[in-house]
């Protein structure tokens, strides 16, 4: 039996679990929250739509971790969203609290989960979890570079007026404003980037990309829940299905790209045991620079979480 549960009931959350469950690749997905009877009824919800939706997934709405026994895969999405005005560094207080008490919540009851983190500032919630745990680096990572990409595929579609399906990009560094896309590992059907599109549009695609967060909060006042709650959910079918695919995740460097100890977004393989392989690429000088500059953003705010910790 193959069992998903996916912490927080909110947007992002309740996304997280229909995406799974449309995908039909586990027997359950359990939704928690606090909040128990919102839980209950999303659940609920989404249960009611598997005639139309043609899935078979069961889902249980619940407020007790005891529920979650035994889950494969943990989706942490729990956390206060962002408001206008807000950065995700404003975040790491409240959440890096609610991070931590899940992730010790969950293994009371299931062992060695693969656990991916979802909460912002994702970087360093990741950071909480995975210290918290205890567990090795490959079952604790982040959800950064899935969505990042994402964003920055979708512009690039709509730029050209060509499909997403056909444009593969890779991005790395942190999940914020020092994120750093990489046209040079961006293609159109197979065709670099460069070919198709001029320097000038490719740096404000970028930009864009770089600050793709801040503008759905700035349009709908609280933060996104389609696109991150749909690059989540394809994150755990990758990992249930053990198929290799390769995405960028936040994970703990330890020595990569000359980095040690920071939590960023790089290439990784994923499968049944969570992160099967970390991919390391060439970087030229200024890809390494804005590597570099990222890493020391999310080191300064990983302090900050620790001095939270005395």
């Amino acid at each position: 039996m193959k069992k998903v549960t996916v912490v927080g009931a909110g947007h992002v959350g309740a996304t997280v679990a229909d995406a799974i469950a449309h995908k039909d690749i586990v027997n359950q997905v359990v939704l928690l929250d606090i909040y128990g009877d919102m839980a209950k009824g999303k659940a609920l919800d989404i249960w009611e739509q598997s005639p139309i939706g043609y899935y078979s997934t069961r889902l249980k709405g619940t407020e007790d971790y005891k529920d979650t026994a035994d889950s494969d895969v943990v989706v942490i999405t729990a956390g206060i969203p962002r408001k206008p005005g807000m950065s995700r560094d404003d975040l790491i207080t409240t959440n890096a609290k609610i991070v931590k008490t899940v992730t010790e919540s969950i293994l009371k009851y299931s062992k060695d989960p693969i656990i991916i983190i979802v909460s912002n500032p994702l970087d360093v919630m990741t950071y909480a979890a995975h210290t918290a745990s205890g567990m090795n680096r490959n079952k604790v990572f982040g959800m950064a570079g899935v969505l990042d990409t994402a964003r920055f595929r979708s512009f690039i579609a709509e730029e050209l007026n060509v499909s997403p399906k056909d444009i593969q990009s890779l991005l790395m560094g942190g999940h914020g404003d020092t994120m750093v896309p990489l046209p040079r590992y961006t293609t159109i059907a197979g065709i670099p980037l460069r070919d198709m599109m001029d320097e000038e549009t490719i740096t404000r695609l970028v930009e864009r990309t770089k600050k793709g967060g801040g503008e759905l909060v700035k349009l709908m006042g609280t933060s996104a829940w389609y696109a991150p709650g749909s690059a989540a959910a394809q994150m755990v079918e990758s990992i249930i299905k053990d198929d290799g695919r390769i995405f960028p995740c936040c994970v703990k460097l330890e020595g990569e790209y000359d980095l040690d100890n920071v939590y960023l977004g790089v290439p990784v393989q994923l499968g049944k045991e969570g992160i099967k392989k970390l991919i390391t690429i060439d970087l030229n000088n200024e890809e390494k620079e804005l590597l570099n500059t990222s890493a020391n953003h999310v080191k300064a705010v990983m302090k900050v979480y620790d001095d939270l910790q005395k």
